[in-house]
């Protein structure tokens, strides 16, 4: 899922950014549902951990967009 990342960030510093759009949206959705694993009862660890890798890469595609 997160492979997708890698030809954004690659345009993104050829200089033809992408859309800022769906990575921000991406990470926002990411940060909830790792928020969502981490404040259950039990810690829902799968859920954490799938989902962090999507929030550090939605960061870094969205800053390489404006720092290219």
């Amino acid at each position: 899922m997160y492979i997708s990342y890698i030809p954004q960030i690659i345009s993104n510093f050829s200089g033809h950014p992408v859309g800022f759009l769906q990575p921000f949206v991406a990470m926002v959705n990411a940060s909830l549902w790792t928020g969502y694993g981490w404040n259950k009862t039990y810690k829902d660890w799968p859920v954490i951990i799938s989902n962090v890798p999507g929030i550090f890469f939605g960061l870094f595609t969205v800053i390489t967009i404006y720092i290219h």
